[in-house]
């Protein structure tokens, strides 16, 4: 008979939970790039009550990080140390408020929340189909696409704590600019309620067409990318400098630069993330010499190398 795995101590109590803990998760199955090594301890929460609960235990000095679509990040290829809360498929409550307002948790897509509103009537949130992330991301980074931003409609927002205190926060208490979000530290998003406008349910149907044919003629939306790599500097665009220096369509391993969009780095099938970091690094050193202007980029670059 075969003994029994064992498996490592775990660093907080998991009796009562309700999701599902995995340990040593390949990160490359849940992020847009398709790379990262793995979560040290990967936890798909049940609902939002399981996530306070999960909080409630975790000691102080594990790191934890929140993920949603994986859109928006580099994972390296030593993985996490630390614990990884995935909030798409759990988090995902989406229901109309009175007073043409929309309360949306941290899992839900961006783009289901732009179609959840223009369906019940409702203008300004139509961009957030061209945001290929959760809910939660958006909030974290003020998200936009096509000219509108998340914070802007924010009326509040609902945090949890290491600790499980849950915090509630009005848009006026929080600092925010372009991509840019200043939540207390240790604050982890649950939900959020955006606060809209009246509109046409089949001119918000017409604009979210009309956004995604955008999107896709001047995208690469079919490849494994992570939407912009960098923030538009100052008075610029990140995509026209590179483009300027000849960038377009430089390679560093299996990762490229697109030939459609230049802010946008593809994995062509190989790519690992020591490839993507070292194509963010070699842009960011040839802008700064060539140009003086410091770019900086906009995915979030997390874990160890291999």
């Amino acid at each position: 008979m075969m003994a029994a795995r064992k498996l490592p101590p775990l660093p907080f109590d998991t009796e009562g939970l309700r999701g599902e803990l995995r340990l040593r998760e390949p990160m490359s199955r849940h992020t847009s790039w398709r790379v990262g090594g793995p979560a040290e301890f990967f936890y798909q929460p049940a609902d939002k009550a399981d996530v306070i609960a999960l909080m409630r235990r975790l000691p102080d000095d594990l790191p934890v990080y929140w993920l949603g679509l994986g859109s928006n990040l580099l994972v390296r290829d030593g993985g996490i140390p630390g614990l990884v809360v995935k909030t798409v498929k759990s988090l995902g409550e989406l229901v109309l408020l009175e007073n043409q307002r929309l309360y949306a948790e941290a899992g839900v897509t961006c783009a289901k929340v732009a179609r959840k509103s223009v369906a019940a009537g409702l203008a300004g949130a139509a961009f957030l189909a061209g945001v290929p992330g959760s809910f939660g991301g958006a909030l974290a980074m003020n998200a936009g696409a096509f000219g509108g931003e998340t914070w802007p409609l924010v009326e509040s927002v609902e945090c949890v704590q290491r600790g499980g205190a849950v915090l509630h926060f009005n848009r006026g208490e929080i600092g925010y600019g372009y991509r840019r979000v200043e939540l207390p530290a240790d604050c982890f998003l649950l939900s959020g309620v955006l606060a809209l406008g009246a509109g046409s349910g089949d001119g918000g149907q017409a604009e979210i067409r009309a956004l995604l044919e955008k999107r896709g003629a001047s995208q690469p939306v079919q490849s494994a990318n992570a939407g912009s790599v960098f923030k538009n500097p100052k008075g610029g665009y990140a995509a026209r400098i590179l483009e300027d220096l000849g960038l377009k369509g430089h390679q560093v391993g299996g990762a490229c630069f697109s030939t459609k969009h230049a802010n946008f780095i593809i994995n062509e099938g190989t790519a690992t993330a020591r490839d993507i970091e070292g194509l963010i690094e070699l842009a960011r050193r040839k802008v700064r010499e060539e140009t003086g202007v410091e770019l900086e980029h906009e995915v979030r670059i997390v874990g160890e190398a291999s």
